[in-house]
């Protein structure tokens, strides 16, 4: 991966995770920097099961790759907050 890759997958992460972070409902426990990883790994993750699945290159924006990557967020920003509730 080259450095333009690793900034965009920490741009695209960005949004990812907030997108992500305001679908689930109520206030979470995490702070904005775990908020940008989970949304990096839901970006690379969701971008892989999105090849999988053959929606990841398509004419025009890739809706279904983002929302398979922005529910992934949304899981993962919702199972790190109820991990850090039972702290």
């Amino acid at each position: 991966m080259e450095i333009g890759g690793i900034i965009s997958a920490i741009v695209i992460g960005i949004v990812i995770g907030v997108l992500g972070r305001l679908v689930v409902p109520g206030r979470q426990r995490i702070g904005i920097l775990w908020t940008i990883l989970v949304g990096i790994v839901a970006a690379l993750i969701g971008s892989a099961i999105a090849a999988g699945f053959g929606v990841a290159d398509t004419d025009g924006v890739d809706w279904a790759e983002w929302l398979i990557q922005i529910g992934l967020a949304a899981v993962g920003v919702a199972a790190l907050d109820r991990s850090k509730a039972g702290r």
